[in-house]
């Protein structure tokens, strides 16, 4: 470019230019999900987040499966066959909605349908791939248990074999969509490793009981998942995997999706407090016309782009099929850190008002204390990365 080109103008949305690198389908995407999300979520989500409900749970299925959001990187039996990236900036706009509808997604798309795509039979993925592709159909994904979050191998729900059957019994926690869920995919302990079963929630002695009197996701339903003495087909089973390596590679391209989602929170935030400090006069003039708000604006502004950078990098990697399970958990832990520390920054900008429903902030903070820790804590994210760097193991 000469030197008398003219530049494009700053823009503090895409301070950047980070829309430089997107498609036109990329961007289509992205500006579809904000309008549903705009016009279907924003206006209601502080009212359902206060009385700690998502209600039309199985109607906002259905419309997310219209616009082809659920399962959307998978191909064939009725999913979108969408990009990484593509994905990813439906994942954002979700979450710059609320973290409890992005969850809905990720746990429909990246764990429930993701597990029967990859590890399932034929007749799994026909049976169960185009209804849950429509919203027809909600899952969910029973992995984490009572006394075992951070260490599934010592999980304590077993299957037996009887017969031709399998007999499912034991607990599942902190299980979002478990209680709206027709199917459920849970991994059990078997005489030959950890294996997945696909189960139909009307299936005798499956119940889903929700938890209540959550603070943080409260858009969004959560369950214990009790199985006692579920019988099962034979055909049950997800017969393309044993071990942890199933249940692990599910949760690797859920936390792809969280990695774009977080910063979906943080864009919210930071938005709300700008647009705060633009309006908020005192000592005579907006707040944002003071040095240490900009300073503050600042850093929340690099932190934001920067993760958006970084989302947008290891995207281009899962598409070309390069994206290693230590480069999500790198995007996790930076990306979700960062995020909380925008929504507190601009909690600060926003002063007392900062804590009311009239405004997305605290209901981010909330919500991505939870982020924070499902899906691999802060913790085993650092040990992933310590082992990848030194070689060592250190988790136990």
């Amino acid at each position: 470019m000469s030197a008398s080109a003219k530049l494009p103008p700053f823009d503090a949305a895409d301070p950047l230019g980070i829309d430089d690198l997107l498609e036109p389908e990329d961007l289509a995407v992205r500006d579809t999900v904000r309008s549903w999300a705009a016009d279907r979520v924003l206006p209601h989500i502080a009212d359902w987040y206060e009385k700690g409900e998502l209600p039309g749970i199985r109607e906002l299925a259905r419309e997310l499966g219209a616009l082809g959001a659920l399962g959307m990187s998978l191909t064939g039996y009725g999913c979108a066959g969408a990009s990484a990236v593509q994905y990813g900036l439906a994942c954002l706009e979700l979450e710059a909605a609320d973290s409890g509808i992005r969850s809905l997604v990720s746990v429909q798309g990246s764990l429930a349908m993701y597990a029967i795509h990859r590890f399932g039979s034929e007749e799994q993925k026909l049976q169960w791939l185009p209804r849950m592709a429509a919203g027809e159909v909600i899952g969910c994904f029973g992995l984490t248990e009572p006394d075992h979050g951070s260490d599934p191998a010592a999980m304590r729900t077993h299957a037996k074999r009887d017969g031709d059957d399998w007999v499912l019994s034991g607990r599942k926690m902190w299980i979002t969509n478990g209680s709206v869920a027709g199917v459920a995919v849970v991994w059990a302990q078997t005489e030959e490793g950890i294996r997945g079963f696909v189960v139909p929630t009307d299936t005798p002695g499956f119940s889903a009981p929700e938890i209540k009197h959550k603070w943080s996701l409260r858009a969004s339903v959560t369950s214990e998942l009790v199985l006692d003495d579920v019988r099962l087909p034979g055909t049950a089973v997800l017969p393309e995997v044993t071990g942890l390596r199933g249940p692990l590679s599910c949760l690797s391209h859920a936390r792809y999706g969280i990695v774009w989602g977080a910063m979906g929170a943080a864009r919210s935030s930071f938005e709300a407090a700008l647009d705060y400090a633009r309006s908020r006069e005192q000592f005579g003039r907006p707040i944002g016309g003071f040095q240490l708000t900009q300073a503050k604006l600042a850093d929340m502004a690099v932190e934001l782009h920067k993760g958006i950078l970084l989302a947008h990098h290891l995207g281009r990697r899962m598409d070309a099929g390069r994206l290693r399970p230590e480069q999500v958990s790198f995007g996790k832990l930076n990306n979700v850190r960062e995020a909380i520390e925008i929504c507190r920054t601009a909690r600060t900008i926003l002063g007392a008002n900062g804590i009311s429903l009239e405004y997305p902030v605290m209901r981010h903070a909330t919500n991505l204390e939870s982020v924070l820790t499902y899906e691999g804590t802060v913790e085993m994210h650092q040990l992933v990365l310590g082992k990848a760097l030194t070689g060592l193991d250190a988790f136990r």
